[in-house]
């Protein structure tokens, strides 16, 4: 985030002279009227070393704020052009921030930067922090390997994000050759009976003695009804029941039964891949990503965000991509690759 942030400043302030550019802290908080949201002036100064740094200068937040004091905070600090990044949900604001800027006769644009390392906004092939999180999952998904190399019968269980879409799961997979069984929310599966994973892992285990499990967080939620609890979060998603305690639990008591030694090593690197920084691809996809926001929103475009399409950058309405999210395809190369991979890995 903070290399689209550096390029959308820059290219403000140097190629279009635009006088002054501000950053509203913690997203839709930093447009209600809190009187500690002030927004910090960005200038070249402020934005000259965040591209080498993780997380984001201006910070994050969850939550709906009332959209009519938002356009008012807006049109306090006389706001040309807000530029929105991330996801579906910040989408969904975003457009609704707009519709209330036709609604008052407002001057006023809106572009989006499609933000999250799931890669699954709709209508764009790839969005910035993708590839920065396959690389840091892939050395999770090292470690796993080694700790279950290190032990008999041992087990390294790494649960990636991927709350809808399992982009990550099926890449990291595939850049680290060494995962045994892959799961995906895309795609069911079953814990015990002919191809369940229990008695498949024992199998291995046999042969083996060792297995790398790979699992989404949204993966096999119709497995663990009444384990642990759901809910919504502060922006109304559904939260997802913990499938990665959930595979621990029910692997541990699996072997424990049949008096078999496991030693299971369970890694969960969330929000450590989330805040590490830019890979070198990521960060030119940001600033490109920064610079086509930029041009669209000085050319007058509103109510869009700036996608990636057959190698091309494109102009996408935000309704398209607001409540929808990219899954992974089952039938494309991509993931018969992953069947085709790991199913090799657990029968030999």
């Amino acid at each position: 985030m903070n290399d689209v942030i550096r390029t959308i400043t820059l290219t403000l302030l140097w190629q279009y002279q635009v006088k002054k550019v501000l950053g509203f802290r913690y997203g839709y908080q930093g447009l209600s009227l809190n009187p500690h949201s002030n927004p910090l002036e960005l200038t070249p100064d402020v934005v000259d070393q965040i591209q080498h740094e993780g997380g984001t200068l201006l910070g994050t937040s969850r939550g709906p704020q009332d959209v009519r004091e938002m356009v008012d905070v807006l049109l306090k600090h006389e706001i040309g052009i807000l530029f929105v990044i991330g996801g579906d949900g910040t989408f969904s604001g975003a457009m609704d921030i707009a519709n209330e800027i036709k609604r008052q006769n407002l001057s006023m644009s809106i572009i989006g930067v499609p933000k999250t390392i799931d890669n699954d906004i709709y209508c764009s092939e790839m969005t910035f922090g993708f590839s920065s999180a396959v690389e840091a999952a892939r050395k999770s998904i090292y470690s796993a390997h080694e700790e279950a190399k290190s032990a008999w019968n041992g087990v390294g269980l790494v649960k990636l994000m991927g709350r809808d879409a399992g982009f990550i799961a099926t890449y990291a997979s595939l850049a680290n050759s060494d995962v045994n069984f892959c799961f995906i929310p895309e795609v069911s599966f079953e814990l015990n009976g002919d191809g369940g994973l229990l008695p498949v892992l024992e199998k291995r285990l046999e042969k083996k003695h060792h297995a790398v499990i790979v699992v989404a967080e949204g993966a096999g939620q119709d497995l663990i009804e009444g384990f642990g609890s759901k809910g919504k979060d502060a922006s109304g998603n559904i939260r997802k029941k913990d499938i990665g305690l959930f595979l621990k639990q029910h692997i541990s008591e699996y072997f424990k039964r049949k008096s078999v030694p496991l030693t299971l090593k369970y890694i969960d690197p969330s929000y450590t891949i989330r805040s590490c920084p830019a890979n070198a691809f990521d960060s030119v996809f940001g600033i490109l990503l920064g610079q086509h926001a930029v041009h669209a929103g000085m050319a007058g475009k509103t109510n869009m965000f700036v996608g990636y399409w057959n190698h091309h950058f494109t102009h996408v309405p935000l309704h398209i991509a607001a409540h929808k999210r990219k899954k992974v395809n089952i039938n494309g190369d991509m993931w018969q690759t992953v069947l085709r991979t790991t199913e090799k890995m657990w029968n030999g």
